[in-house]
């Protein structure tokens, strides 16, 4: 079975009977719907979000250096820290559950810093002395550069 990709859907050029799991058959789920092609095609898919989320991670090299800082919110199912790195500093906010959450986050002592999202670069709004008010959609998760103005 030959698919427009390669074989197994242009995942892997190994014989389809010696692979660990049959290829999946399900019209939505299955290789003629999700396949290498397909996957490059539509700039909505898995592999052009991994590629964005690969490139605003090597954008910085505060990811792989920098000190961590874990904030403890209220919220336990928020794991939220700060990545830091000379003057660089990045707010990551993770919502580890399957509804939505809202968090307050003490980041006081970057008062008057701005919150600049980091896959859309969008602006947030400025850091006060009072908690930091965030609401994040299931799994959601946000990562922000500081920078101050």
């Amino acid at each position: 079975m030959q698919w427009s990709g390669g074989w197994n859907a242009g995942f892997s050029t190994a014989d389809p009977e010696k692979l660990y799991a049959p290829i999946i058959q399900d019209p939505v789920y299955g290789y003629p719907a999700v396949n290498v092609t397909s996957q490059r095609d539509s700039e909505h898919s898995l592999f052009h979000w991994m590629r964005r989320l690969i490139a605003v991670r090597k954008s910085t090299a505060v990811f792989g250096r920098g000190a961590i800082e874990f904030l403890y919110p209220a919220n336990h199912r928020i794991l939220a820290y700060l990545r830091r790195l000379g003057s660089e500093t990045v707010l990551i906010v993770n919502n580890l559950s399957s509804a939505a959450q809202a968090v307050e986050l003490d980041l006081g002592r970057y008062k008057g810093n701005v919150l600049i999202e980091m896959f859309g670069t969008n602006l947030f709004p400025r850091v006060r002395e009072s908690p930091y008010l965030l609401t994040l959609g299931p799994y959601q998760s946000y990562w922000f550069r500081l920078r101050r103005v």
